[in-house]
């Protein structure tokens, strides 16, 4: 079994920055794509931005320019710099990955548990 924490939420004013990190644990075989989506009350849960296991990044067109998505593979973890925060930012954020785990010939989905991030003054 494979689990994500995350860790980095919380308020911020406009105009401020965060920092997100998700560590994954577990059976790990091999990490491939991990992301950042998110989610505002009443909308539906969007991608926010990706990174390849090679660190090859995308960004939602909303984010580009003012957030930044990296991870350390040696520690299973993935980041996203958030700066030059907007109110529309405010959402839970959930961290997912593509992991393939022991004995397993494919990789499979999971999501961590969502961190809250509010901009507001």
């Amino acid at each position: 079994q494979v689990q994500l924490v995350e860790s980095g939420g919380g308020l911020v004013q406009p105009g401020g920055s965060l920092r997100l990190s998700c560590a994954a644990s577990g059976s790990i075989f091999r990490i491939n794509a991990m992301g950042w989506y998110r989610q505002a009350p009443g909308k539906q849960r969007d991608l926010v931005a990706v990174i390849s296991s090679g660190g090859s990044p995308t960004y939602a067109d909303s984010v580009k320019g003012r957030f930044t998505i990296s991870r350390d593979n040696a520690q299973n973890t993935v980041y996203l710099q958030m700066n030059s925060l907007k109110p529309e930012d405010t959402a839970v954020y959930y961290c997912n990955a593509d992991v393939q785990t022991f004995g397993m010939s494919w990789g499979y989905e999971y999501w961590g548990q969502g961190t809250q991030v509010t901009v507001s003054s």
